[in-house]
C-alpha cells in the first residue's frame, strides 16, 4: 500500500479535524500561514513538501454574509486556490477530492436536489463556490467535488455550536423554520471521504468516480427543527434549556440570500462508492455528547 500521506487543506476546521481523527492512514493538514489560498506560492511548497498520494481540499471562505461585500476575497479562496490546487494535482497524477456546498443551488426546487440539476446560485459565496467546482473540474486531473450542506462538530464554528452558546444567555431563541436542508456532521463527511479514498486507492482511478457528487446527512429539517433537537439533547446533559419560537426568513434578514430547500439526493454516492451517510439524528446525539465530555 502506498506510504505517503493524504494531504487535508483546511487546518484546524471542523472538516480537517474530523479526517485527523478519523484517519487510520497518514494525514498531513496544512492550514494559514503555511499553506494560503491568497498566497500561490504557498501552495505548490505544501504540495511538493507532502508529495501526498490525495488531497482533499476543505479551505474555503465561508463568511456567506460578509462574502456579499468581500467578493474578491471570496473567489481567490473558492476558486482561483482550487484551480492552482487542481492544476498541481493532474500534473502529478494526484487524486482530488474537492469539498462544496448545497448554496450553487437556488433552493427553488420543491425536492432534494441531484447533480444533476441546473445550478443558480443566490449569492457571492454560492457563486464563488460554483466556480471552484469549475475550476476544479476543468482541471484535467482525478478530480472529485463533494457537495455538502449544514455542516457542523464538536469544535469549530457552527449552527449546533452557537445554539448551545446562545443557550447559557439567553431565555428565548428565535429561529428560522421555512428553510429546509440536511444537517450533517463532520464525522460522516470524513467518514465518507475516507471511504472514497479507500476505494480509489485498492482498486485504482476509473472514470466513473470522477465528478460531483452529494454528500449530506440523511434525512432533513429546518433550522427550527435542528435547533429543537440540539436543545432536546442538552438537556440529557442537564444543560439550561431557552424557549424556541419559529419564524420566518423574512423575519431574519441577512445580507445573503438563503436555499429555502437545501436538501441533497445522495443517492449516486451510494451508487457509485457504496457510501451512504448515516440519519442526522443519531449523529447529532453523538455530536453534542461529544461537546458534553470535553467540557
Amino acid at each position: 500500500m502506498d506510504s505517503r500521506p493524504i494531504l487535508v487543506t483546511g487546518g484546524t476546521g471542523q472538516l480537517a479535524s474530523a479526517l485527523a481523527v478519523s484517519a487510520s492512514v497518514p494525514i498531513v493538514r496544512v492550514g494559514r500561514p503555511d499553506f494560503d489560498f491568497d498566497q500561490p506560492d504557498s501552495i505548490a511548497a505544501v504540495f511538493r513538501r507532502a508529495a501526498p498520494w490525495l488531497v482533499v481540499n476543505a479551505a474555503a471562505y465561508t463568511a456567506v454574509d460578509a462574502a456579499e461585500t468581500d467578493a474578491e476575497a471570496a473567489y481567490r479562496a473558492n476558486r482561483d486556490g482550487p484551480a492552482v490546487l487542481a492544476r498541481l494535482c493532474a500534473e502529478a497524477g494526484t487524486p482530488l477530492i474537492h469539498l462544496s456546498t448545497d448554496y450553487v443551488f437556488d433552493g427553488a426546487k420543491d425536492a432534494p436536489y441531484v447533480e444533476t440539476d441546473p445550478v443558480a446560485p443566490q449569492g457571492v459565496y454560492g457563486a464563488s463556490k460554483l466556480a471552484g467546482e469549475t475550476a476544479v473540474l476543468a482541471g484535467g486531473g482525478q478530480a472529485i467535488v463533494l457537495r455538502t450542506s449544514w455542516v457542523y462538530a464538536a469544535v469549530g464554528r457552527n449552527f449546533v455550536l452557537t445554539m448551545l452558546n446562545l443557550a447559557t444567555t439567553r431565555d428565548r431563541l428565535q429561529v428560522v423554520a421555512d428553510q429546509v436542508g440536511c444537517p450533517t456532521a463532520a464525522a460522516d463527511v470524513a467518514a465518507a471521504i475516507l471511504a472514497i479514498a479507500m476505494r480509489v486507492r485498492t482498486e485504482g482511478w476509473e472514470q466513473r468516480f470522477g465528478g460531483v457528487f452529494h454528500a449530506a446527512g440523511s434525512g432533513s429539517t429546518t433550522w427550527y427543527g435542528l435547533a429543537s433537537a440540539v436543545f432536546e439533547e442538552a438537556a440529557r446533559h442537564g444543560s439550561r434549556i431557552p424557549r424556541v419560537d419559529p419564524i420566518t426568513t423574512a423575519e431574519y434578514p441577512t445580507k445573503a440570500k438563503r436555499p429555502a430547500n437545501s436538501r441533497l439526493d445522495c443517492s449516486k454516492l451510494a451508487a457509485v462508492f457504496d457510501v451512504r451517510l448515516p440519519p442526522w439524528r443519531p449523529s447529532l446525539t453523538r455530536t453534542i455528547d461529544a461537546v458534553f465530555a470535553a467540557r
